[in-house]
């Protein structure tokens, strides 16, 4: 099981590149008329989505490196829950600890990104007008950066210390 938290670590690095690559195609019209020979558009719901898979697939990893699985019925609420439990009960902050002593990160604000993100892909992805959601979307992608480079570190100096 050890080494079953990289499949979703790259699969959370994955879904944030995507996120990146189809911010950009909305962003560069002339990329969309020139290379894809598509009509201007915008898919800034998708980079809200991707994102949020991201922070998902990470935790999942974080999770899966504690011995911990989730599955399926409601395996997103499940895995937000586990997330939560080791936030509250210290785990995830003891561990940023040790490897940011300089620039912190602390737990809540992880879990906080989570739980914003989970909200937003429900309320961005199925309610709103793509060409709406830019400023989301951005903030989106910034907020899996941050939680994906955290968690990242967190399995990556576990493998470290044993």
């Amino acid at each position: 099981m050890d080494f079953e938290y990289k499949i979703y670590l790259t699969r959370a690095e994955n879904e944030l590149n995507l996120s990146m690559i189809i911010q950009r195609i909305s962003d560069e019209k002339t990329m969309q008329i020139e290379i894809f020979k598509m009509k201007e558009d915008t898919y800034y719901s998708a980079v809200i989505s991707h994102a949020y898979y991201s922070i998902f697939f990470a935790a999942k990893a974080y999770l899966m490196k504690k011995g911990i699985k989730t599955a399926p019925p409601e395996e997103h609420r499940k895995t937000f829950d586990e997330f939560s439990q080791l936030v509250h009960k210290g785990i995830v902050d003891v561990e940023l600890l040790k490897i940011y002593q300089n620039m912190m990160i602390k737990a809540d604000t992880l879990l906080h990104i989570f739980e914003l993100e989970k909200g937003k892909r429900g309320k961005f992805t199925y309610k709103r007008m793509p060409q709406a959601n830019q400023e989301p979307a951005q903030e989106s992608i910034e907020n899996a950066q941050t939680f994906f480079r955290n968690i990242f570190g967190l399995c990556e100096e576990s493998n470290k210390g044993g």
